[in-house]
């Protein structure tokens, strides 16, 4: 049986939640929220909040070992969409970029490119502001995400797999 899509988020800093909950609810996903402190969240039996215990990379640690083929992590944390990728689930950073086996080089190496320069005093900011047409990228990417998710799902369904198939040969065959 093909598993159910849920949205994982990284929820402590994440600023795109009310749109996770709207895009969850209108596709009736399991959204869970994990933060290491209680957040008030809307009441819905498809939204389930987990706190973690304080300490470094706990949420992070509860969603890297919960993801599955079937889920979409949503994070902002390199680490993190690393190991979910590892355990091939989809990952999508709340600016509406997604994260996958392609683009993880690039955006590990910027990350670290930018974490040395805050260290050399060169950089003092850590993320450009988050705005409008951030929130609509996001929005649009996961929209487009969860559809190829269930695409996916559905032809997983649909196509016989190779045990279930019969071969019938064809004259000439060389048995």
């Amino acid at each position: 049986m093909a598993e159910t899509t849920r949205l994982l988020v990284d929820a402590d800093a994440c600023p795109v939640k009310d749109e996770i909950y709207r895009v969850g609810t209108r596709y009736g996903l399991k959204t869970v929220i994990v933060a290491n402190s209680w957040m008030n969240i809307p009441q819905s039996p498809l939204i389930e909040r987990v706190v973690v215990p304080e300490g470094p990379d706990v949420a992070d640690d509860w969603i890297a070992e919960q993801a599955t083929p079937a889920d979409i992590v949503i994070t902002n944390d390199i680490p993190l969409a690393v190991r979910c990728l590892a355990k091939q689930a989809s990952v999508l950073r709340p600016n509406g970029e997604e994260i996958d086996e392609r683009s993880v080089g690039m955006v590990s190496a910027i990350r670290d490119l930018m974490q040395g320069l805050r260290e050399t005093g060169a950089v003092t900011t850590y993320n450009p502001s988050f705005g409008k047409a951030d929130r609509s990228r996001f929005l649009s990417a996961l929209d487009t995400l969860i559809v190829r998710l269930r695409r996916k799902a559905a032809l997983a369904r649909t196509v016989p797999s190779s045990s279930q198939t019969i071969h019938r040969p064809f004259p000439g065959d060389v048995p």
